[in-house]
């Protein structure tokens, strides 16, 4: 209990908050998927098991860290491709991949929707499912939170304390993210076009883990600095643009008064 670890401590909490904020998007959104009086059920089991999950995993990154970041396939497909995979780049490419793929679907399944009262009709999920989807994107979410830990302190209390905390941070806050968007349907473009950049960031971060380059050109990662400035940036233009919608239909009112 020095104050170095509690310093560390609280370091740690920091940085799991703000990286999990993607992370508590995707939980808001895929518990939606089930019925409405079991959502706030799959929100806490999905976050409490994957509190239990992230300890064994950074267990398990403290033991085998190395066998993690070293290659065990690379592919030279001449100047087309050529890569070094390892475990932590493949996690994180399978991850963003199948965000892009998730918010992709939602989107389109809300374009193709005839009646907006029907916004909710859709694929659900079996509440089991949905906790599994939960679990399995959290340890993605996570993967690079925990060796960003690794990489501050090698006390495990502290990391482990770190994860048990903002995961309670985050059960608590992931009823407030659901309850908002369920109050304003309009921000779940927005929400859904956030989780798609949060995928693009995760695949071109498993791309630069991987050494991934096409015809000679290597893959960058997106730095938080941008991702952020891109949230914030679709955040002005929704606010700017729904005053504005809000100032044609007051418009369009007079004149039909008139």
């Amino acid at each position: 209990m020095s104050i170095d670890n509690l310093f560390t401590l609280g370091m740690l909490i920091f940085l799991q908050a703000v990286l999990g904020f993607d992370n508590l998007l995707y939980i808001s959104l895929e518990s939606k998927r089930v019925a409405l009086d079991q959502q706030q059920r799959v929100r806490r089991w999905g976050i409490g098991l994957a509190i239990g999950l992230r300890i064994v995993l950074l267990f398990v990154v403290i033991k085998a860290i190395d066998s993690f970041q070293e290659a065990f396939y690379s592919p030279h497909w001449g100047k087309f491709m050529h890569a070094e995979f390892n475990v932590h780049s493949l996690i994180v490419l399978a991850g963003g991949v199948f965000i892009i793929y998730t918010a992709f679907k939602e989107i389109l399944h809300m374009l193709s929707i005839q009646h907006v009262e029907n916004v909710d009709e859709g694929p659900m999920r079996s509440v089991g499912s949905a906790i599994g989807w939960i679990v399995a994107m959290n340890i993605v979410f996570s993967f690079d939170s925990i060796l960003s830990a690794v990489a501050l302190t090698d006390v495990f209390w502290v990391m482990a304390t770190a994860i048990v905390i903002s995961g309670v941070m985050m059960m608590v806050l992931a009823d407030h993210v659901a309850e908002f968007l369920k109050r304003n349907r309009m921000y779940e473009v927005l929400g859904l076009f956030i989780l798609l950049i949060v995928g693009v960031m995760l695949v071109s971060e498993g791309g630069h883990i991987a050494h991934l380059h096409f015809f000679d050109k290597p893959i960058e990662a997106m730095s938080k600095t941008t991702f952020y400035f891109s949230i914030a940036i679709l955040v002005v233009v929704d606010i700017a643009q729904g005053k504005y919608q809000k100032k044609l239909d007051s418009a369009r009112g007079h004149e039909h008064t008139a």
